[in-house]
């Protein structure tokens, strides 16, 4: 399935869940609640998170002068995307990401640590991932389905709260919303479970396809198959403090997973990653 119907089927699933938890808890009041909950936390998410995730680490915006800022121009030519602000984040792991509402407003930042650790042609293809990212919107798709994923998760503790003190009200349909309490609870227990698990998968999806358009953008995919294996050997030796909440705006993923716990990472497997891409150039 291409990634463009995939992330557009599980977003609608993700809303789905936050509709059914909204249904459940009010009829169509808790409809119309969990409608107003998400467009508010969407709305602040879509002008705010870039400003928020900039400063949130420390990163210092660089001009004209510096080698970082140069690459990002350059590839924003290829690319036919205007020119986004370039930042440094003073973090010894390697990594990078994008943020900003849209192309027009985006940034690009990386770590000293990958500046140190790269080579010129592996730094390239970071870079030219995270404009792929710009390029697709990737940006925005991730703030919706994470503020719907927090939406829901908030919802099913308001939810858990109003159980424990008195219940959760009457619905305006007719119908008793507390005959059938096994469900409501099963539904405040697997809403925000399924919201994690449909986030991540959206997430891996979008990776994946900027892979794939990073390597166009880059014009081989071998700069970032290189840079792919060399920043998850580093960063396992030097692992970035970073906030849950923004790990799926990294190139590569600051926690491990595996196993079961591999079903919630907002990453694929980077040897996957590494075997998509190198399938392109054959």
């Amino acid at each position: 399935m291409p990634n463009g119907m995939k992330t557009a089927l599980l977003l609608g699933l993700l809303s789905a869940v936050l509709l059914a938890l909204g249904d459940i808890l009010g009829g169509s009041n808790g409809l119309v609640l969990a409608f107003v909950f998400a467009a508010i936390m969407n709305f602040g998410s879509y002008w705010f998170s870039d400003k928020i995730v900039l400063r949130m680490y420390r990163a210092r915006e660089v001009g004209p002068e510096h080698p970082l800022y140069q690459t990002v121009q350059r590839l924003t030519v290829r690319a036919s995307l205007p020119m986004p602000k370039v930042y440094v984040i003073p973090e010894a792991s390697p990594n990078a990401f994008a943020t900003g509402r849209n192309a027009s407003h985006a940034a690009v930042a990386a770590t000293e640590g990958i500046l140190r650790v790269l080579s010129e042609h592996e730094l390239e293809g970071v870079l030219a991932h995270e404009l792929a990212h710009v390029k697709h919107h990737d940006i925005l798709i991730s703030s919706v389905a994470a503020t719907l994923a927090a939406a829901i998760m908030m919802v099913a503790r308001m939810a858990h709260f109003a159980a424990l003190f008195g219940g959760v009200g009457g619905r305006d349909d007719g119908r008793d919303r507390g005959s059938n309490p096994i469900a409501l609870l099963a539904m405040m227990i697997l809403a925000p479970l399924a919201a994690m698990l449909i986030q991540a998968a959206i997430s891996r999806s979008r990776e994946f396809a900027a892979d794939a358009g990073g390597a166009a953008i880059a014009g081989n995919p071998y700069g970032l198959a290189d840079a792919l294996r060399k920043i998850d050997a580093v960063a396992k030796q030097v692992p970035l403090d970073a906030n849950p909440a923004t790990a799926h705006m990294f190139i590569v993923k600051p926690f491990s997973g595996a196993g079961l716990m591999s079903l919630f990472s907002t990453h694929p497997p980077t040897e996957a990653r590494i075997a998509a891409l190198l399938g392109t150039s054959r």
